[in-house]
């Protein structure tokens, strides 16, 4: 039976985003139970076109980031697609009616990826949209259930902290990014120089976007509020212990935040949650 497979599906998308991501996967928890399975569709398709980008060096990585648009838009035409994160994700972008349009913007932005960019203001705002903000828009179509007037009013929120959580990414890999793929995302700065002053400037933006996109997670339906401010917590926590270092330190060291602080950030969110003190 199909739903045997569709069940296969799910729990493959699931088992991605826990093995690729503890922060996401605990914010993912905390969600209504309804929402857990489509956020896992939506971050294991993110997470295959990623991984082509990002890893598989030995292989064909532009042959092979052709063939899974196709296969995205074809399993979205015909309802079902042999590649179980595949077949997930489809049921997703037909169930809430994700405009095709966000998932072509994204796949352009891993495009981007396949070879060395010179990162104009423009062209780092293009990658930011397509990596970032259109997978934020994702997910906030699946919290707001097709509710227009709901998706209208939280779109720039959800835009904002997919670009925020997209910009602390590239400080916390920006050695990794720089030295192992040769990729320099921060437009005017030159990260074999990179100075104290680079990184303020590059904090400041994220600051501004973490604020504006606090606004709109207190906005969003209980249903999903819990879980988003969590991933929030933990990502604002990475932020901060980012901040607290120098650049060189950040050329030379991937800053992390540990399992155990992630599980006490957990608790300090579940507490500020019930006190309605976001």
């Amino acid at each position: 039976m199909k739903e045997r497979f569709d069940t296969l599906s799910a729990t493959c998308s699931r088992e991605t985003t826990r093995l690729y991501s503890t922060s996401f996967s605990l914010g993912i928890y905390f969600l209504n139970k309804k929402l857990r399975h489509p956020i896992y569709a939506i971050y294991g398709f993110v997470r295959l076109a990623d991984e082509i980008v990002d890893s598989f060096h030995d292989y064909p990585k532009s042959t092979m980031l052709t063939e899974l648009k196709k296969d995205c838009f074809l399993a979205i035409e015909r309802g079902i697609s042999i590649n179980p994160v595949l077949n997930s994700f489809q049921q997703v972008v037909n169930q809430y009616g994700i405009e095709h349009e966000l998932i072509s913007q994204f796949l352009k932005s891993m495009e981007m990826d396949l070879k060395e960019q010179d990162y104009t203001p423009e062209k780092y705002e293009e990658y930011i949209l397509g990596s970032a903000q259109v997978v934020g828009l994702m997910c906030l179509h699946v919290f707001t259930n097709g509710d227009k007037d709901d998706f209208e009013r939280l779109r720039i929120p959800a835009m904002k902290l997919g670009s925020a959580f997209q910009k602390v990414n590239f400080l916390r890999d920006i050695n990794a990014d720089y030295q192992g793929l040769s990729r320099t995302y921060f437009p005017d700065v030159d990260l074999s120089a990179f100075s104290n002053a680079d990184k303020r400037a590059i904090e400041n933006d994220i600051h501004q976007e973490f604020n504006e996109a606090l606004h709109g997670i207190r906005e969003l339906p209980r249903s999903c509020r819990k879980g988003v401010y969590l991933a929030y917590v933990y990502y604002r926590k990475l932020f901060s212990k980012i901040g607290n270092v120098t650049a060189e330190r950040v050329m030379s060291e991937r800053i992390r935040v540990s399992n155990g602080h992630k599980f006490w950030l957990m608790f300090d969110s579940l507490v500020r949650y019930k006190l309605n003190v976001l």
